[in-house]
């Protein structure tokens, strides 16, 4: 009975063997193909996208980003990257762009009062130049729009630009143009 067996299996792989090697090597060109077209993509949060509000309320844009151009920082009378976007308004009240956690709040002499949030899909937005009154503390949670502070003139690196929000938005650590999920440009 055992040799029928051994026989049948025998019989099957002879007859159908190579379909079978033809059926797995497409399966796994295909399962490789789905991994590869999916790796880098942004997870979204829920079923729902990422819906960036504006820092400043009908702001005027006084230096954009650029990474690929140098621009003249008249203050400190040299050419540099700009990775972050300068903006102004009549309030120069600033709110969270997203959803998040406050990271840090802290100071420096070149960049003033920061606050940098921590939000869904590897993002990290930093408010640098405000006011000293602050109105959200390291582990706060914040909401879209929420207002965490005041546009000032404490960023001593820029002050040519008078008062103004430093606005960079990172992406898993990474600078990235803020142009590319705000709005900027329709205020």
């Amino acid at each position: 009975m055992e040799i029928g067996k051994k026989n049948t299996f025998v019989e099957f792989l002879k007859k159908y063997g190579m379909y079978c090697i033809v059926g797995l090597v497409i399966f796994a060109v295909a399962l490789t193909f789905t991994l590869v077209a999916t790796l880098g993509k942004p997870v979204q949060t829920g079923s729902d996208p990422l819906n960036f509000r504006l820092p400043m309320s009908n702001a005027t844009i006084l230096k954009d980003y650029s990474d690929k151009e140098l621009q003249n920082n008249e203050t400190l009378n040299q050419w540099e990257a700009h990775l972050s976007v300068d903006l102004t308004s009549e309030t120069g009240e600033v709110y969270s762009v997203l959803d998040g956690t406050v990271a840090s709040v802290d100071y420096n002499y070149g960049n003033g009062y920061i606050v940098a949030i921590n939000h869904a899909d590897g993002f990290t937005s930093i408010y640098s130049s405000l006011a000293e009154d602050v109105l959200v503390q390291e582990g706060d949670s914040v909401s879209a729009g929420e207002k965490i502070g005041m546009a000032s003139e404490t960023a001593s690196s820029e002050l040519d630009l008078g008062t103004h929000l430093h606005f960079t938005l990172l992406l898993n650590d990474n600078h990235v143009d803020p142009n590319n999920y705000l709005d900027l440009q329709a205020k």
